[in-house]
């Protein structure tokens, strides 16, 4: 069984910070892609950063600032089994829930499957 945990959600000023921590657990062989999405209100989920077990990373543009510059940075410490959302310059429109994704493999399976966490509400208001 695989799990995905979600925490550092919650209430924040216009123009703060917060920072979003997954972590997963279970019988996993390996993990390629990592990710976070968004579901505000009455829309659909959208993805807002992720990042490869090389390294590589891709940004929505709601999330990129001037310059491409971006508000949001998304982190995978050695490649490992963690991934955060560093989100700064925070905006009433980033009100939303965040999921966490993990793309991954389970010591039993012979393919990669979407795995999603429980999600944790970032509420962005004065």
């Amino acid at each position: 069984q695989v799990q995905l945990v979600e925490s550092g959600g919650g209430l924040v000023q216009p123009g703060g910070s917060l920072r979003l921590s997954c972590a997963t657990s279970g019988s996993i062989f390996s993990i390629n892609t990592m990710g976070w999405y968004r579901q505000a209100p009455g829309k659909e989920r959208e993805l807002v950063a992720t990042i490869t077990s090389g390294g590589s990373t891709n940004y929505a543009d709601s999330v990129k600032g001037r310059f491409t510059i971006s508000r949001f940075t998304i982190s995978r410490p050695n490649a490992k089994n963690t991934v955060y959302l560093q989100m700064n310059s925070l905006k009433p429109e980033d009100t939303a829930v965040y999921y966490c994704n993990a793309n991954l493999r389970t010591k039993s399976s012979g393919a990669e499957y979407d795995y999603w966490g429980q999600g944790t509400q970032v509420t962005v208001s004065s």
